[in-house]
């Protein structure tokens, strides 16, 4: 849906956008004219109706032209990617951020927490009711990419009015409503159009018919909880796929450019060491494409039993792979152009840095191990036994005689 002449456009700001640590307000609105925003609400209600599948080659392409533009709107996105899951699901919740984006709202996320790595599963901050359905909310969140831009704010937060049974509490705030304050903090590495300022939350306020939903902390198949983690997996790995797919392309060009004097001025693409180089991270990278689409098209066409236990451990993996094959990819990429890709003029040097936020997006890769072995191995058992246990075994015998008996 991003036509070539739109996107040589979003990617000729995209330098500029990063020295001056700006934000992409022109390529927010080219993208608004080009319908990006509404892409996914289902055509019956006057969108796009892309499929989440779909979306991740628009992100892949609009990565590729500018990454730090495609992570802060990305997080729109995934909001109306979670309103059609959670109606896959059968929960109608959240069917109006679908008429909202259709009303020109931009969606952002205030989820991340200083500190806080349970993320999704646990909250630090306070969800107050206001004795009418609805809570307003206090408390810091890190990461809020989009943050000049948004119009309305996916949050959560803890209600502990009865602290015998907690409450994760998931809705959206009006930007026009208040009780937040966004800091002019955001100096990174990279990523630095997406302008992902820290976000304080103080009595921000949504009523009843912006709950999403509420329930007990922790992971679980509710389908807010679900929708989230499903579509931001998903959707942000395709992001870092893209910034790959660029450097990989520059990588080509270069060495087809690029003379060695040391083999008597041919192309560096002879050489049979770049040749591997590129080709390996080719390889890499063409794995991760059916991957994706993949566990797109399951999310899209949702059962419990398609993945049971394993959803999201695998939801998790997508996001882990990509970040890492896109980081080797990147850097194979640099090693191959050689020392001009090292300049901040080069447009590999950007894609380096911006490559390296995918590190810090969850689930990282210590939250992926643990998921997987605790999938695969169980939970972490008790060491040394307790001494009824120990005095237990005893009793039981040896594994020869109780293979004896």
């Amino acid at each position: 849906m991003l036509d070539d002449a739109l996107l040589a456009r979003i990617h000729d700001r995209a330098a500029e956008i990063d020295r001056s640590n700006g934000f992409p307000w022109e390529d927010l609105e080219d993208l608004r004219e080009a319908g990006y925003f509404t892409a996914m609400v289902p055509s019956e209600r006057g969108g796009g109706g892309l499929s989440l599948r779909e979306m991740t080659e628009v992100q892949m392409r609009l990565a590729g032209a500018a990454p730090a533009t495609a992570l802060a709107f990305n997080m729109h996105q995934i909001w109306v990617g979670v309103a059609n899951t959670m109606a896959t699901m059968g929960d109608t919740s959240a069917d109006f951020l679908l008429d909202a984006a259709m009303d020109r709202e931009i969606f952002a996320f205030g989820v991340s927490e200083p500190g806080n790595d349970l993320v999704l599963f646990g909250s630090a901050s306070e969800a107050r009711p206001d004795g009418e359905g609805g809570y307003s909310f206090h408390g810091t969140k890190i990461f809020t990419s989009g943050a000049p831009a948004w119009t309305m704010l996916g949050t959560y937060a803890q209600d502990s009015t009865d602290p015998e049974n907690p409450r994760s509490v998931y809705a959206f705030v009006r930007r026009d409503g208040g009780g937040f304050e966004i800091r002019d903090d955001w100096d990174a590495l990279g990523m630095r159009g997406s302008q992902s300022c820290t976000t304080i939350l103080d009595g921000a306020h949504a009523p009843a018919e912006r709950i999403l939903g509420t329930f007990p902390p922790g992971p679980g198949m509710e389908p807010v909880l679900f929708g989230i983690f499903s579509n931001f997996e998903i959707l942000v790995a395709s992001v870092y796929v893209g910034i790959a797919r660029r450097a990989l392309d520059l990588a080509v060009e270069t060495v087809h450019r690029r003379r060695s004097r040391l083999n008597l001025g041919a192309p560096y693409a002879n050489d049979p060491l770049i040749r591997r180089r590129i080709a390996e991270a080719a390889i890499a990278l063409d794995g991760i494409y059916p991957q994706i689409a993949s566990i797109a098209d399951d999310v899209a066409d949702f059962s419990l039993e398609r993945h049971g236990d394993l959803w999201y451990p695998r939801l998790s993996a997508i996001l882990g792979r990509s970040v890492e094959v896109a980081k080797e990819v990147v850097e194979q990429a640099v090693r191959s152009a050689g020392g001009s890709s090292y300049y901040t003029k080069n447009e590999l040097s950007r894609l380096y840095r911006d490559v390296l936020a995918g590190l810090f997006h969850p689930s990282d890769s210590e939250s992926l191990t643990n998921a997987w072995a605790g999938a695969v191995l169980g939970p972490v058992l008790p060491w040394p036994p307790a001494p009824e246990a120990e005095a237990g075994a005893a009793e039981a015998g040896t594994p020869e005689d109780r293979e004896e008996s």
